[in-house]
């Protein structure tokens, strides 16, 4: 089955098709890192990690870019705030970022280039679109785009530029007006900047945050590319104001798919600090999620439909995850390491359902009633060693995408040496000292069911 993708740009699903034949090309937009990331952020993150698993499933060799944002109006007023050099104060960001990704088992990007390090290159693009009559010297020495010079202006966006009121031009990095303005491309030094400024043709200064973007993702990916991710709230200015200016510079399309990640909501509101339900990663592992839980709740929606987060779901969550460990688990002690490199029939509708828009709710309804069926051939002793050995197949294939198995290694080694103990103790028949570590197996925050498959270790968590 093709690939489709709903395209923002055109507005419908479109059949995926790769500019080079067997590899993807993904352009991701990394953190401002002034401040840690919250849930909402990683909804999308863990969407654009989601796509990326997916292609290698299908066999694409896959080139990630993800830009870290560590110089704009933002990261200059809390490094200002806090008496601190910015550089500090955007690689403490950029540290737990990573630690948050680590987490949640995000596979890291190919690339993660920082804005402060391509200020060069921003410049030569910003000097292509002043020399192409794209873009203007304004009376404090700023440069703009002038937006009435790119006819395709609004259509990611899909705004009405004749129904467009006349405004100022805008020198924010960050604005959600629904109405175009001429936008900033190098922001000309203030005394509030500070330190903080590059030299260029025009004055001292330092980019806009649109540039940011198209400079560092053709140097990495090329001019024109396969993807560019985002959340909704990234289609305009930002992307929009992306699409002009890359186009303009390189007289080229620039991207041939937009894809983007719905609002996350926090019990059916937004996510706000006054309201106390503002959750960064290490928050919610404070209360006992785990990564597969996190991972399992913010992928159980389509990507395009907003999800309505809630610290209530964790209980389900963490039944649906060991659902899936203990079925994992059963499987390999019913076999007998007859491998094969078969799987069953329901893994090709598996993949026809990510295939289509990454539709991962019906995906997880295909695994989820086939590992019910499967489950009740191992009760009945009814499967055979060939679809076991299916079996593992899929569920292999499946954790390469959502990634909900268990590491072992999180098991602590103190627990797993009494696990032995015990059964040693068992083997001997000797019931009270297997009793014993039970109860130490316990007061370690883990229990152990004796089932027909063996011992199972599980979290209180």
């Amino acid at each position: 089955m093709a690939i489709k993708f709903y395209n923002t740009l055109t507005k419908r699903k479109e059949r995926f098709t790769p500019i080079k034949a067997g590899e993807v090309k993904i352009y991701t937009c990394g953190p401002t890192v002034y401040d840690t990331a919250h849930i909402g952020n990683f909804r999308t993150f863990i969407f654009e990690d989601l796509l990326k698993r997916f292609f290698v499933l299908k066999g694409y060799k896959v080139q990630h870019v993800m830009n870290l944002t560590d110089v704009d109006d933002k990261t200059i007023q809390r490094s200002v705030a806090e008496g601190i050099n910015i550089t500090e104060l955007t690689q403490k960001y950029i540290d737990l970022f990573f630690e948050d990704l680590d987490t949640l088992k995000i596979i890291r990007a190919d690339v993660y280039p920082k804005a402060t390090e391509h200020v060069d290159i921003m410049i030569k693009m910003i000097e292509k679109l002043v020399d192409n009559g794209y873009a203007y010297q304004s009376d404090d020495k700023s440069i703009y785009f002038n937006i009435a010079k790119f006819n395709d202006y609004g259509k990611l966006a899909k705004l009405n530029m004749a129904e467009q009121k006349k405004s100022e031009r805008i020198a924010s990095d960050d604005y959600s007006k629904d109405n175009p303005q001429d936008f900033v491309l190098w922001k000309a030094w203030k005394t509030e900047d500070g330190e903080v400024f590059w030299n260029s043709p025009w004055g001292k200064g330092r980019p806009g945050w649109h540039i940011e973007c198209s400079a560092m993702s053709t140097k990495y990916l090329g001019e024109h590319f396969d993807i560019h991710c985002g959340g909704v709230d990234n289609i305009f200015p930002h992307h929009e104001n992306e699409i002009a200016q890359s186009q303009c510079a390189h007289d080229n399309k620039f991207v041939n798919y937009w894809l983007h990640s719905e609002h996350l909501m926090i019990d059916s509101g937004k996510m706000s600090k006054s309201l106390g339900n503002f959750y960064k990663i290490s928050d919610l592992t404070a209360m006992g999620f785990t990564p597969e839980t996190l991972r399992y709740l913010l992928l159980n929606s389509h990507y395009r439909t907003k999800i309505d987060f809630s610290v209530d779901k964790k209980q389900e969550a963490k039944k649906v995850v060991q659902r899936v460990n203990d079925f994992y688990d059963r499987l390999m002690n019913s076999s007998i390491n007859k491998q094969n490199e078969k799987l069953p029939q329901e893994f090709n509708l598996f993949v026809a359902a990510l295939d289509d828009d990454l539709n991962t709710p019906k995906a997880l309804g295909i695994f989820f009633e086939w590992l019910r069926r499967t489950n009740i051939e191992l009760d009945n002793d009814s499967i055979t060693e060939d679809k076991i050995a299916q079996a593992i197949n899929f569920v292999e294939k499946f954790n390469s995408v959502f990634d909900l198995l268990l590491q072992k290694s999180q098991i602590p080694q103190e627990v797993s040496d009494l696990v032995k103990k015990r059964e040693e103790a068992r083997a001997n028949r000797d019931w009270n000292r297997a009793d014993v570590y039970r109860d130490e197996i316990k007061a370690l925050g883990w229990t152990i069911e004796d089932t027909k498959d063996g011992a199972k270790l599980k979290a209180l968590k």
